[in-house]
């Protein structure tokens, strides 16, 4: 029988009432579900206060070590929820409440492990921003601390809650495109100069207690305009872009391959080129990441497409394939692009569209609810980000990090040479090379401005040790400042054991 279109009007609109009946019924069993867990929320000058949008029925205290943003942030909740919150600045004094069930973690990065062991060893449960650490044993210690505590935790790569990349992940492994022949992930994301002072250091304002923020880090006089957000572009603090942005799409060309463990060998080649700033990190790198059955590649650009661009840089900004922050999966007879949190667009060879995947854009709100559903119910397996598998996805970031750190001063010619005999890495570099040439950066004689080259790093994905380079174990933790000392478990461990 032909169904007329006001048949047709008639049935889908009863068909979308009902799902919209279903997500209401949902939504009201997950409130339900997990109204009992008493949540604190540490850090959220940025990222946090995302978090705060999803969790904050759940709330009852703030923790940051800016009093203006503490404050306001608790006055907005008073005002808009009628919340009336518990205030801490110092993170040991929340973990000591025995009334609060678990954290969330949006501080910066050098004291994500610092907070998240402690309160594992609280009894608290943990969901932690990217990447979960500062650096490869820190991350150890994190997983090392959920297990001995039997807590969950969770880290904050919220492409891991979209269903529509889950499915995108399942069709490439089941070989829809045949064997993986590499897979790319790019994040040229704008990234201006932050400046430099030159004879006197930031002054820190009272209302900010210093101290606390540095943690395990150094205590360093700051030569930059500001405390917040810029510390990603210090290696005391951060993890450059990389391990900013690019962990996120780090995880999902991890995902897609299907590696557990970190690769076996390593190398970057990059710098921070284009201007002179208090940064230290790389604005452009190329790190190869050399699993034996397909390698992963991470370029980072935070320069425009050309020299001279005023005004706004996003418009200006290179893409690869339709790839701007996102990831690449080639394959035998195709290509996944991945462009955002939670798309995914499986072509052939030849560029025509095989199958799209696109979910609602609310992967940090998925993330969130699925990590509270987990504590709800106390099932660990429920998780879609747990600590281990955030652990390898930062570390493969930490990793392209030790041999940046590690490199020397070389020309692109020289650095071409040395590679040659590597087809993807020479072509991720050739293009690095003409991006920044294009720049007005002199990248080709030795009185202009010189890449870092790091070495190839070789290393056991089960130790997590590298075995060629004594130099780059020495990198895999920090020297840590009393009193915010990380406990080594798994040396807690092992004397336990015997």
């Amino acid at each position: 029988m032909a169904v007329t279109r006001r048949q047709f009007l008639g049935t889908s609109a009863a068909a979308a009432s009902a799902a919209a009946l279903g997500l209401a019924w949902a939504d009201r069993a997950f409130a339900q579900n997990t109204s009992g867990i008493r949540l604190a929320q540490i850090g959220f000058n940025s990222q946090g206060s995302g978090h705060i949008q999803h969790n904050h029925s759940n709330l009852v205290a703030l923790c940051d070590v800016d009093e203006q943003v503490l404050d306001r942030m608790a006055d907005q909740l008073r005002e808009r929820h009628g919340l009336k919150l518990d205030k801490f600045t110092d993170y040991r004094k929340l973990l000591e409440r025995n009334d609060i069930d678990a954290v969330s973690i949006a501080t910066p990065n050098h004291t994500h492990a610092l907070i998240a062991v402690a309160a594992a060893q609280a009894g608290k449960h943990v969901y932690v921003e990217k990447p979960v650490s500062h650096n490869i044993w820190e991350g150890r210690q994190m997983v090392l601390a959920a297990r001995q505590n039997n807590r969950l935790m969770q880290c904050g790569t919220q492409s891991r809650s979209s269903d529509s990349l889950r499915d995108a992940v399942a069709f490439v492994q089941n070989g829809e495109l045949g064997e993986i022949r590499y897979a790319l992930g790019t994040c040229y994301k704008p990234r201006p100069s932050i400046g430099k002072k030159l004879t006197q250091p930031l002054q820190i304002p009272s209302n900010f207690h210093f101290d606390l923020w540095c943690g395990p880090a150094a205590n360093d006089d700051l030569y930059r305009s500001r405390i917040h957000y810029d510390w990603h572009w210090d290696w005391n603090t951060g993890n450059g872009d990389m391990g900013n942005q690019g962990i996120h799409q780090m995880d999902i060309a991890r995902w897609f391959l299907g590696e557990g463990k970190l690769a076996p060998r390593v190398v970057s080649i990059g710098g921070r080129l284009g201007y002179e700033d208090a940064g230290n990190t790389p604005n452009t790198q190329v790190v190869f990441l050399d699993y034996p059955k397909a390698p992963l590649i991470f370029e980072t650009r935070g320069l425009p497409r050309i020299q001279g661009v005023k005004g706004d840089w996003w418009p200006a900004m290179d893409q690869f394939r339709g790839s701007q922050i996102g990831v690449i999966i080639q394959c035998e007879r195709g290509y996944v692009l991945v462009p955002s949190y939670v798309e995914a667009i499986a072509y052939d060879n030849f560029g025509h569209l095989i199958k799209r995947w696109k979910a609602s854009d609310d992967s940090l709100g998925r993330h969130i609810k699925n990590f509270l559903s987990a504590v709800a119910a106390n099932e660990p397996s429920r998780l879609h980000g747990d600590i281990q598998e955030g652990h390898v996805s930062s570390s493969l970031c930490h990793i392209g990090g030790v041999s940046h750190q590690l490199g020397k001063p070389a020309t692109a010619g020289e650095i071409a040479e040395q590679i040659k005999g590597n087809e993807r890495l020479s072509i991720s570099f050739d293009r690095m090379a003409s991006h920044l040439r294009a720049n007005g950066v002199n990248i080709d004689t030795n009185d202009g401005t010189l890449l870092t080259f790091g070495p190839w790093l070789e290393l056991d994905p089960d130790s997590e040790q590298f075995t060629n380079n004594d130099a780059a174990n020495e990198l895999r933790s920090r020297k840590q400042r009393e009193p915010f000392v990380i406990p080594d478990l798994e040396r807690s461990a092992v004397a336990k054991a015997s």
